[in-house]
């Protein structure tokens, strides 16, 4: 049998804090506003694993609230999904997510961040698709205000 799953995450920016997408540091003047690292593509990304597996959602996992989760790193959340998903009998069969913002741009960090993800998934890279777009400059991300990532999967019962 096999489920999909959707997330959508927004951060804004703010000054004084590292730029990390996809558990890549992208150098650039502002960061995201969060809890955590405030990695926007892995958290889409979480939400649409667990909302597959029908585990609820990020925040129910990894509270903003619990300060054992103040500044962790996201990869390190996903791969306990991943360890969550794989304990309820379920692998990950793709990924596809795309990263919203007008700046900065995110083409040179794609494969990075494709490795990154593939590796925490257990999944080979074909079986994670990463891309980016704009919003031709309007609303909040097109102000360059933050970013937004959405992300799909499909998993499927051992």
């Amino acid at each position: 049998m096999a489920r999909i799953g959707q997330g959508l995450d927004v951060h804004k920016f703010v000054l004084g804090r590292p730029l990390i997408i996809g558990g890549v540091t992208i150098d650039y003047k502002y960061g995201l506003e969060g809890h955590s690292d405030a990695d926007v593509l892995i958290h889409a990304i979480i939400d649409s694993l667990l909302g597959a597996a029908g585990l609820g959602d990020i925040g129910q996992h990894f509270p903003d609230t619990d300060e054992v989760f103040k500044d962790i790193n996201s990869r390190k959340l996903l791969r306990t999904v991943v360890e969550s998903l794989n304990s309820n009998n379920y692998i990950i069969g793709n990924i596809d997510a795309t990263i919203v913002c007008e700046n900065p741009k995110m083409q040179p960090y794609i494969n990075q961040m494709t490795t990154n993800i593939a590796d925490d998934c257990k999944c080979d890279l074909n079986d994670i698709n990463i891309k980016a777009t704009t919003t031709e400059r309007l609303g909040f991300i097109g102000r360059s205000e933050g970013i937004a990532a959405q992300a799909i999967c499909l998993i499927e019962i051992l």
